[in-house]
């Protein structure tokens, strides 16, 4: 039987492009949406955020990096707020 699910962030800073992008895949095996270049969310319940912890920790092995997985509670997810400045059409086809 799973438990809840909670939105989980997974946010990274690492140095090898190799190890960076292994990351980012396991990331979208479990499931996660990538939402900024080195940042993925998702619903994970507890179990799989432990498999995927040690999955991340396991690829990042010891290279020079860092790994942030965060389980946000719902109280949390309805207090977020979301700012998006998206270019403009106009502004991408002539830039």
């Amino acid at each position: 039987m799973r438990g809840q699910e909670l939105l989980t962030f997974v946010i990274y800073d690492i140095v090898d492009d190799l190890v960076r992008g292994r990351v980012a895949n396991t990331c979208k095996d479990y499931g996660l949406e990538r939402i900024q270049y080195s940042a993925f969310s998702g619903s994970l319940d507890s179990t799989r955020r432990a498999e995927l912890a040690t999955r991340l920790s396991d690829t990042l092995g010891t290279e020079i990096g860092k790994i942030l997985v965060l389980a946000v509670c719902e109280k949390d997810v309805r207090a977020k707020r979301e700012l998006i400045n998206a270019p403009k059409a106009e502004a991408r086809a002539h830039g």
